[in-house]
């Protein structure tokens, strides 16, 4: 089974950062023969503070990646947060993603799943890979063709975030794709004084061990300059070295 990989910025900041990362995937792509799903947010409607840039909004924001689908071809991603955005986002994205905070969202399952696109569930960090199941039923119950399910970690103690890799073989049971998000599973919720930190230097370990442990994609929010990026900058991959790690994940 070919191995899926999504890769883009964790929010929507300007048309020119979706140009130099959707451009970078491309290359990518001819050069390893990979298919990366482009990846943004048009609305971070989960951020920690009041105050914290949250994207350009639905509409504005879905134009935007229309324009990136245009122009470069690629295959889309993006994350809703409640069930009215679902039929647009529908409309322009290739996969529609559940925040983990929302996986259990009735509501937000049916009507991502009656777009016909792609459902991608990501486990909440309350959760075990286990009781992805009652999700996963969900969507399909509510007409989804495909679902596909997210590893991120899961939530022990405070401001921190432990990866059990089990999960990964608990959620093939349920699902035949499995993505490891190998950039929000290096956070630290809250723990950065009003906004999420994290330690991106884990970013590969996580990778390969989801490999070891059978997954079958790999998610990556990617930068050219994360330090200055407006949301998860601390977790956020250099886009530069995104080829090298995708690279090693199709050769191990």
């Amino acid at each position: 089974m070919k191995s899926t990989f999504i890769a883009g910025p964790c929010v929507i900041e300007s048309a020119e950062l979706l140009d130099i990362v959707a451009a970078r995937l491309v290359e990518i792509n001819q050069k390893l023969g990979t298919d990366i799903i482009f990846k943004a947010s048009f609305d971070k409607a989960n951020r920690t503070s009041l105050h914290s840039f949250r994207g350009p909004g639905l509409e504005k924001g879905l134009q935007m990646l229309a324009d990136v689908k245009s122009k470069y071809g690629l295959r889309l991603l993006t994350d809703i947060h409640e069930s009215y955005q679902a039929k647009e986002a529908g409309q322009v994205v290739d996969v529609l993603q559940i925040p983990a905070f929302l996986c259990r969202q009735t509501d937000l399952l049916v009507a991502a799943a009656h777009t016909g696109a792609i459902v991608n569930i990501k486990k909440a960090q309350f959760l075990s890979g286990q009781d992805m199941r009652y999700p996963v039923e969900k969507a399909r119950e509510s007409g989804a063709k495909e679902v596909w399910l997210t590893e991120r970690g899961n939530m022990f103690g405070y401001n921190n975030l432990v990866v059990d890799f089990r999960n990964i073989s608990d959620m093939l049971e349920l699902v035949p794709t499995v993505i490891m998000d190998c950039t929000h599973s290096v956070q630290r919720p809250g723990g950065s004084d009003g906004k999420t930190g994290g330690d991106r230097r884990f970013v590969p370990s996580m990778a390969l061990a989801a490999k070891a442990f059978g997954a079958t994609g790999y998610f990556f929010e990617v930068h050219p300059t994360p330090d200055e990026g407006l949301s998860d900058a601390a977790n956020m991959l250099e886009l530069d070295k995104l080829e090298g790690l995708v690279a090693s994940l199709l050769d191990s």
